[in-house]
């Protein structure tokens, strides 16, 4: 089991809403329980039990004493990269004969689907968290994708 496995079974819980997942690998048993804003994985097999934090954006106080927002690492002031939360398949519409979600040049708003990411037959619909123009696609439809792999700009506002 290594971390990447985790990751992907703590989206699965969150994607659908789930609060308790037991799953057993290679002669090891894990259980995941949501509780409290941090996630527990309880680990009955060599390894001790590991607190995985969930993830978000955090403020941070600069030098000077004011306090400032810390943007993502893919965002600036008026551009996001909308990164994918798994490790997956690259789909850019809902089946093959279906245009795609979005192209260069259009409008989105804030949870319009963008794309679908398919990890371990389940397929993961990909939404705008911001509202804007997308400027660009980032990767090819049915390209293999890892996580927090940017996949497109959008150009707020």
């Amino acid at each position: 089991m290594n971390v990447k496995e985790l990751k992907e079974m703590l989206q699965l819980m969150a994607d659908h809403d789930l609060a308790e997942m037991e799953i057993e690998k290679d002669g090891m048993k894990i259980r995941l329980r949501k509780s409290g804003g941090v996630r527990q994985v309880e680990e009955y097999a060599p390894m001790a039990p590991v607190l995985v934090p969930m993830p978000g954006v955090a403020a941070e106080k600069p030098a000077s004493g004011g306090e400032s927002f810390k943007p993502h690492p893919h965002e600036s002031a008026n551009v996001t990269q909308v990164c994918s939360p798994m490790v997956g398949t690259f789909y850019a519409s809902p089946s093959p004969d279906l245009p795609a979600y979005v192209i260069p040049g259009k409008q989105v708003k804030e949870g319009d689907v963008l794309c679908i990411v398919e990890a371990m037959k389940l397929m993961n619909e990909i939404k705008s968290e911001v509202t804007g123009t997308v400027t660009e696609v980032l990767v090819k439809n049915g390209q293999p994708v890892e996580y927090d792999q940017p996949l497109f700009k959008i150009q707020k506002g």
